[in-house]
């Protein structure tokens, strides 16, 4: 689902996924295909222009890509512990 195959972009593109299904109902099924991409549209565009994002200073992903030099990202980093570290 992304550019690069990145098993991480992945989780990226399958998150937004999951957003779209459970805040706009796109797990339902759609009786075309035409009500379908309609429904995917609005939602697509819910999300990028009216959805504040908490990781992105409650920014719009629009609004994001829009702004010029960085934006105070609000994840945690997380740590991984390997196998090694807890040996």
């Amino acid at each position: 689902m992304t550019e690069s195959g990145s098993p991480y972009e992945n989780a990226k593109a399958e998150r937004v996924n999951g957003i779209l299904k459970i805040e706009h109902g796109l797990d339902e099924l759609f009786r075309s295909f035409e009500s379908a991409k309609e429904s995917v549209d609005k939602a697509v565009l819910h999300y990028n222009e009216y959805r504040p994002h908490l990781s992105i200073d409650r920014l719009t992903p629009n609004q994001a890509h829009q702004r010029t030099g960085s934006i105070r990202k609000r994840w945690k980093k997380r740590i991984y512990n390997t196998k090694a570290e807890a040996e």
